[in-house]
């Protein structure tokens, strides 16, 4: 089970455009996220909400240079450009997980979010 933020787009159809649902990044990182959080398991740390466009983004595609200070800016760029590619930002969902209906949380229980998505392989 991964939490969502409740504004979060519902997940595209494989081969469908990406819309920044999160579901891939919240449920495990990419090869990438993998390298650059440290973890293999869970949600990607470099999955960020923006709150104003209301989807998540790769903070390794669009703003590496944010969660790297000092380093140089030629290798940001390269970063951005090897995230970008390795997630196929713009090619379609390669996600296979299958999302349920969001699910309430029992009232006084605190979480991240007050909608949970459950998924399948």
């Amino acid at each position: 089970m991964i939490y969502l933020e409740p504004e979060a787009p519902i997940k595209p159809a494989a081969g469908d455009a990406c819309n920044g649902c999160g579901v891939c990044c919240l449920s495990e990182p990419c090869p990438l996220g993998a390298v650059l959080s440290g973890r293999r398991f869970g949600p990607c740390d470099w999955v960020r909400w923006d709150a104003e466009a209301r989807h998540y983004r790769c903070s390794a595609a669009d703003d590496a240079g944010s969660r790297l200070p000092g380093v140089p800016k030629v290798a940001v760029r390269a970063l951005e450009a090897l995230a970008r590619r390795w997630i196929a930002a713009g090619k379609g969902c390669d996600c296979d997980l299958e999302v349920d209906a969001p699910r309430r949380r029992p009232a006084g229980r605190a979480t991240r979010s007050d909608a949970a998505q459950a998924l399948h392989r």
